[in-house]
């Protein structure tokens, strides 16, 4: 699997891009705020998105869409119902609303997707935001803003929770001790391996009460 990133404005969100070689179709995972930066990625790659995936539906995170969808019609957005209704959404914070989205794709835990030739289990990781997922492709975790590199989401916006995020980063520790390493590519910042923020991330150490 090929992976491109790019790091977009308005907060510098990471936005990937997935691909198989040979295979003219792929994903984007959170498009972050510039549409034109992520159509310009694509023809350079020569990838035409066959879905957007988003790991949380927070502003810098998602305000590409309505250009990506002007770009490629009927283009389906995948996303945790979470993020996409009230009280929470539409708001400033939470920009789309569900209801004016036709190509909704909702996505629920533990689900298993194939897109563009690509394999991904979805995980809900709520606790950043109520519909925060993480996707895993190959060896690869999509984190969104539920892990960074030493850090973690923030848990003090609407719908952010503590007790959740405790669960969720819970939750990726395990797996990691039950299916091996993986590489972290997260919603901001640098991408790590699992096993680095196992053995060093404070915020992931303390929800396993290390």
């Amino acid at each position: 699997m090929e992976l491109h990133s790019l790091s977009l404005p308005p907060l510098g969100a990471n936005c990937y891009l997935l691909k198989q070689p040979e295979c003219l179709d792929g994903l984007v995972i959170d498009p972050g705020g510039a549409p034109e930066s992520v159509v310009n990625a694509c023809r350079e790659l020569e990838m035409t998105p066959a879905a957007i995936l988003l790991t949380h539906g927070h502003f810098d995170h998602v305000g590409a869409l309505a250009g990506l969808l002007a770009a490629y019609p009927g283009l389906p957005v995948y996303a945790h119902a979470g993020d996409l209704s009230r009280p929470f959404a539409p708001s400033e914070l939470f920009p789309l609303d569900a209801a004016a989205l036709p190509t909704l794709v909702e996505i629920r835990d533990n689900q298993k997707l194939l897109i563009a030739e690509i394999e991904l289990d979805v995980f809900h990781t709520p606790g950043h935001s109520k519909g925060s997922v993480t996707f895993l492709a190959e060896d690869c975790l999509f984190t969104g803003d539920t892990l960074f590199r030493g850090s973690m989401g923030r848990t003090d916006f609407p719908g952010g929770d503590a007790s959740e995020m405790a669960a969720s980063l819970r939750r990726l520790w395990e797996l990691g001790e039950s299916q091996g390493d993986f590489s972290v590519y997260p919603g901001h910042d640098r991408p790590t391996v699992l096993e680095y923020e196992r053995a060093h991330n404070p915020y992931l150490r303390e929800a396993m009460g290390r």
